[in-house]
């Protein structure tokens, strides 16, 4: 849940307005204002920036100039237009060994007017709206990718390190190296020595001089701390030789073959696009584990390819770079506070006066300091987290084939080479199924593991045919998809088995895998009678979600003379599973014992005994960690106790994940407040301060029973428990009038509300989550930073759930989209 609530301590106790509640607020000319976090992000992403951008010029053989140009553009053009409000922009590590092959081939001017057609391509795909697109391409893919871009990187800026000259390509330098170490420059490998030491060094200053020295980035100090010690020695050493900017080369027509230029724009297009959309996603990431987070906006992809697209044609025009998003100043942005796009942008300022004001001090960098400190992050390119992480799912040969590609033939060669392998690994987990059988008990167990495809259907065969006739038999489908052909071939040997006398029984991980059974094979309550088992399997009612539902099915009972009776207006909205024939007497449970008259009782032995059927197997180990480890829940989620809101469903959670207080109304009574009932006070300290909850969810939902009693009650009714509880939500209507005369009630973003009903719902969530800061746990948990509070309201006829954020001092619940769910 990304829109939160502000955690602000200090308004714990204070529900009174600035201003009198019947008179307007004050208006006044809004001032621009820039956040002080901002501003000192924005100098430690700059600090970071300027070498990291001359290091990569050099490493490219462009102009230094040019990725000064590409910084400040990144900076001031994708920060203000991109749709990732913390992500850096500039150039980018990643681009390197494609910006140095279209240097080498096509000349500087034409590798300028490349980036502004790779500019326009961004352009009209992000008008597409296909950004997301980029995000089917497999992580061990990118990976690989960044990781033979990285090698490269490594082994070309080690010839500067020896104080050489790097060759055209990785096999080149690798057979140059024994010569290039035979003849190596002592005073440059001096230098890149120390750079390397501090840049390994500075962050791991114990103590509280450590915690100071980290404030200073690792990689400006390596590089003046190097250039000091290289002018303070008096070495000779080839250094930064920025020309006048009146020589600044720009951007010219494009020379040369048609195709090699499109493959070049393709090429340029797609590392761009990919690296800054996969890196604006790492960054919500960061940004949603940071506490206190929730005012700061989730990334708009397609928004973010037109900032990146409008930052290349500007850099390119202006002889700069081409620009992505780049990982190391974005993460440093995040860490460093940043809670807007003006770091981004007021870094790219400093950039600006730095290429303007700095250019002595800028000119006594060696060359060889620049170079170890680009070989240093073109080896952190190369990440073994990564690596680990494609082991784990397998995709190992995905991510050498790419890297191995990358670093022999090209990026895009290295790309292409990876998505064919992908595709091949695919296509052989969709055909790889394996089928056993065996014997347990006297039951045949038939267990089918991976997707079940018309490849599979002989081998499918072949197993069921080992089961004699008449047998029991367990059909396990350990997949999530099945074709119609193998549908097919399941069904017809299911209904030639049950006709022979056999019983079937047919399971899977999920219940959209089940296919249709004839009732009278397939049930295994005992309390079904003789005419439930020969209903006809076509009334049955199952549903995807009959996993965590107590599901019945409802199946008409038979009349006498084979006549069945259709249910009557009042019985369908009953009960699923019964007939009022049943209500009449006694049910029977499975050991034999008498359940209460009813359907209740028949109703929750029949759910029961599917749980212990069909879900309680899967689990079964899960549950049992839990019960070793005890619970470690980490939100707390406070709804109403209408029976319409599944909060495992509408949260998609599990056994564990939530510690739930449910209440009518979805109260919190302040503390103190005379209640005669500390429930909910506890519940939330024992969240807070025994189990450490990281966050605190208040959900309200539509046709709230309770808000409806709000607004119909009468103050000298009669004082029954209900009512009694219910002055607890009396300030949400005090509230909702208040804002009807200031005009700041809490709304939805995309519709007025329904009616008042739906109106109090949403003030009374504000209203609660007031509640909630003034206790006293929560308030001190939201001062230290670890626990962050969340406003939710679902639409059960909608099926919606809305967030709420505070935007421009209004209360405003939005809806929470697909696009939010893939990040």
């Amino acid at each position: 849940m990304s829109a939160c609530v502000p955690a602000r301590a200090a308004d714990s106790d204070r529900t009174e307005r600035t201003h009198p509640p019947h008179s307007p607020p004050p208006t006044g000319p809004r001032r621009f204002r820039i956040a002080s976090a901002d501003v000192s992000a924005s100098i430690a992403v700059f600090l970071i920036a300027l070498p990291l951008s001359l290091g990569i010029a050099l490493a490219t053989g462009a102009p230094l100039q040019a990725g000064l140009v590409a910084a400040a553009v990144g900076g001031l053009v994708a920060g203000r237009i991109g749709g990732s409000p913390l992500q850096v922009s500039g150039p980018a590590a990643g681009l390197t060994v494609v910006t140095a092959d279209l240097i080498q081939h096509y000349g500087w001017r034409t590798t300028c007017a490349i980036t502004v057609l790779a500019g326009l391509a961004q352009l009209g795909l992000g008008c597409l709206r296909v950004a997301r697109g980029a995000l089917a391409v497999s992580p061990a893919i990118v990976h690989g990718m960044l990781a033979g871009i990285g090698v490269t990187i490594a082994v070309a800026q080690l010839h500067i390190v020896l104080g050489g000259t790097p060759q055209s390509s990785v096999p080149d330098n690798v057979r140059a190296l024994p010569a290039q170490l035979a003849n190596l420059h002592p005073a440059a490998l001096a230098v890149s020595l120390l750079t390397l030491s501090l840049l390994l060094l500075w962050p791991r200053v114990p103590g509280r001089a450590g915690r100071v020295c980290r404030a200073i980035p690792a990689a400006l100090v390596a590089v003046a701390g190097a250039t000091a010690v290289a002018a303070a020695a008096g070495l000779v050493l080839p250094k930064v030789d920025l020309p006048s900017w009146r020589n600044h080369a720009l951007a010219g027509l494009p020379e040369g073959p048609v195709l090699g230029l499109a493959a070049a724009v393709l090429t340029t297009t797609l590392v761009c696009s990919v690296q800054s959309l996969l890196g604006a996603v790492a960054v919500d990431k960061l940004v949603s584990k940071r506490p206190g987070s929730g005012h700061v906006g989730r990334s708009d992809l397609d928004r973010e390819l037109l900032g990146q697209g409008a930052a290349n044609i500007v850099s390119g025009s202006l002889g700069g770079l081409p620009v992505a998003g780049v990982a190391v100043r974005s993460s440093a942005n995040v860490h460093a506070g940043a809670v807007s796009r003006n770091s981004t942008m007021l870094h790219g300022v400093l950039v600006v006066a730095a290429a303007l004001l700095l250019v002595p001090l800028l000119e006594c960098i060696p060359l060889a300091s620049l170079a170890a400190l680009v070989m240093a992050v073109g080896i952190q390119m190369v990440s073994l987290n990564h690596i680990r992480t494609v082991t784990r799912h397998r995709e190992v040969l995905v991510y050498a084939v790419t890297t191995l590609g990358v670093v022999s033939l090209g990026v895009l060669e290295g790309v292409a080479l990876g998505i064919a392998v992908a595709v091949g690994v695919a296509l052989h987990r969709l055909t790889r199924t394996r089928i056993t059988h065996d014997e347990k008990e006297g039951v045949h167990h038939v267990h089918v593991r991976g997707q079940l495809t018309f490849l599979a259907v002989p081998r499918l065969s072949r197993a069921l045919h080992l089961v004699p006739q008449g047998a029991d038999v367990v059909v396990a489908l350990d997949g999530s998809f099945m074709d119609h052909a193998a549908y097919e071939t399941l069904h017809d040997w299911q209904n030639t088995h049950t006709a022979r006398g056999g019983t079937v029984h047919i399971t899977g991980r999920r219940a959209g895998v089940r296919i249709a059974e004839p009732a009278a094979l397939t049930s295994a309550d005992p309390t079904d009678g003789p005419e439930e088992a020969g209903a006809s399997d076509a009334d049955c009612r199952c549903r995807p979600w009959t996993a965590w539902r107590n599901h019945q099915c409802d199946r008409p009972h038979s009349r006498p003379g084979g006549h069945r009776r259709p249910r009557t207006a009042e019985e369908g909205r009953g009960t699923q599973g019964t007939d009022t024939a049943d209500t009449a007497t006694a049910d029977t449970a499975p050991d034999g014992e008498l359940l209460p008259a009813g359907t209740g009782g028949h109703e929750l032995m029949r759910g029961i005994s599917t749980f212990q059927r069909t879900t309680a197997p899967l689990v079964r180990g899960e549950l049992a960690r839990l019960a070793r480890e005890g619970q470690r829940p980490t939100q707390l989620f406070l709804t109403c106790a209408d029976s319409r809101v599944v909060t495992s469903m509408i949260t998609s959670s599990g056994p564990g994940d939530l510690f739930v207080v449910r209440n009518v109304g979805n109260l919190v009574p302040p503390p103190g407040a005379e209640s005669g009932d500390d429930s909910v006070a506890a519940a939330i300290e024992y969240a807070v301060e025994v189990l450490a909850v990281r966050s605190i969810t208040v959900c309200g939902h539509s046709g709230c029973s309770a808000m409806q009693a709000l607004l119909d009650s009468d103050p000298g009714g009669a004082r029954t428990p209900l009512r009694r509880w219910l002055r607890h939500g009396r300030p949400s209507l005090e509230r909702l009038r208040t804002d009807a005369d200031g005009g700041r009630r809490p709304r939805l973003a995309e519709r007025t509300p329904a009616d008042t009903v739906e109106q109090l719902c949403l003030t009374n969530v504000v209203q609660q989550l007031e509640h909630l800061r003034a206790h006293e746990a929560v308030a001190r948990a939201l001062e230290n930073g670890t626990l962050e509070l969340h406003g939710l309201y679902f639409h059960v006829g909608e099926a919606q759930g809305y967030l709420l954020a505070e935007r421009d001092e209004e209360w405003v619940f939005d809806r929470v989209r697909a696009v939010d769910l893939a990040m």
